[in-house]
């Protein structure tokens, strides 16, 4: 099976990440590639010996449904999920603690995009979500993520709760962010621990049992008329609050 990856910045870290197997860059006739982002892309195309070919845009906008492609598509094999065993020994390769994400049911492509850019910016070593009734990593959250993904360990598991359990076993803490009255605020909590962070869908928040496996629950001060908070938001205010607490630590 092979998708189309789109968009300058996600089709650039596709190529440097050099996890899938590419079969074709398509460029637009008409695309500017002198310099910037597009000229990285076919240095990399050309280096890695992917085949280049020049298409009309029209014909662009008809494989991908008329989505702002900016000009460049790469035909590649699907994503590759790794496992949770991955990201604890990337971790100790690393000689730092777990850090972890884990993702019930997270719906919108936009928000699970989000979400994984700033995962990858912070250091995470890795993604869970589970593998029913949740976004799934298609070219529109590469594309979101701008590319980020691409250098993301993530895994998909049958059941959330089972590997909280599993992670718990093995000395991490599991933290669910939720706007809970049993929950401490984000900044009174020293996060520089054996980490998994938790977030839920962004109608319904966690589901039960999975915020009852949780060790602790944190949530951020809202004193506005809306006593909500957009999940992709946030759940990156927490984890650089994470690794604000990792870096004082590390400096202390």
């Amino acid at each position: 099976m092979s998708e189309l990856i789109y968009g300058r910045n996600a089709v650039r870290e596709s190529l440097r990440a050099q996890r899938r197997i590419f079969k074709r860059l398509m460029v637009s006739s008409n695309a500017q590639e002198q310099t910037g982002t597009l000229a990285e892309i076919l240095a990399l195309a050309a280096e890695q010996q992917v085949a280049i070919e020049r298409i009309d845009r029209r014909q662009l906008d008809q494989k991908l449904h008329n989505i702002n492609h900016q000009g460049v598509a790469l035909e590649a094999n699907e994503y590759p999920y790794g496992d949770i065993e991955e990201m604890l020994a990337l971790a100790r390769q690393r000689n730092e603690m777990p850090f972890l994400l884990m993702l019930d049911h997270l719906q919108d492509p936009q928000n699970l995009g989000t979400l994984l850019r700033t995962a990858e910016i912070v250091g995470v070593h890795g993604v869970i979500i589970p593998g029913r009734r949740a976004a799934e990593i298609t070219p529109a959250v590469v594309n979101a993520s701008s590319g980020a993904v691409e250098h993301l360990l993530i895994s998909v598991v049958t059941n959330l709760s089972q590997s909280i359990e599993r992670l718990q076993k093995q000395g991490v803490w599991v933290v669910g962010i939720e706007d809970d009255e049993k929950a401490q605020y984000y900044d009174q909590t020293d996060l520089n621990m054996p980490l998994a962070l938790v977030l839920g869908s962004e109608g319904s928040g966690m589901a039960r049992l999975t915020r009852e496996r949780c060790d602790f629950l944190v949530k951020l001060p809202m004193v506005g008329q809306i006593h909500s908070l957009n999940v992709a938001v946030a759940g990156s205010v927490v984890l650089y609050q994470a690794l604000r607490d990792r870096r004082a630590a590390a400096s202390a």
